[in-house]
């Protein structure tokens, strides 16, 4: 598995403070749900469609669990914006400074975990994985088409 990178990954910050919003949450594995929530609440109030809503909580979830259980993070930065080409952008944005790449992960039938990037690949148009300018550490990004 691996990430599905665009040539030129939008960054968040062109949607405009009007079509971005960012949460810097404790990494902990309740802020989980404090992030899910936020985040479609605030896409709700951009008028954006339930399913695309779901879809993108559910990135917003999983990517903030990988940064929470894979990463020493003790904050993470998390975002979610409108971009050009009728683009959700998703980030989520760790402290991890040894610039380890994510780990691909197969699990077992009877395994809780190590689905969660699984699900990204399947949701997401394009997800991948940069350092990141405003932490340092990494940057994982999915992107959902908006139709609009």
């Amino acid at each position: 598995m691996s990430p599905h990178t665009t040539p030129a990954p939008q960054l968040l910050d062109v949607a405009g403070p009007d079509r971005a919003h960012w949460l810097e949450l404790p990494a902990h594995r309740s802020s989980v749900r404090i992030a899910r929530h936020a985040m479609a609440t605030h896409l709700a109030e951009w008028g954006l469609p339930e399913g695309l809503r779901d879809d993108a909580a559910l990135l917003v979830s999983e990517l903030a669990t990988n940064g929470v259980c894979h990463t020493p993070s003790a904050r993470l930065l998390c975002g979610i914006g409108l971009v050009p080409d009728r683009c959700l952008r998703i980030e989520v944005h760790d402290h991890d400074y040894a610039g380890r790449s994510l780990s691909s992960c197969e699990p077992g039938p009877d395994d809780e975990g190590g689905r969660g990037l699984l699900l990204v690949e399947a949701i997401a148009d394009t997800w991948g994985v940069d350092r990141s300018a405003l932490t340092g550490g990494n940057a994982v990004w999915a992107t959902l088409s908006t139709g609009r």
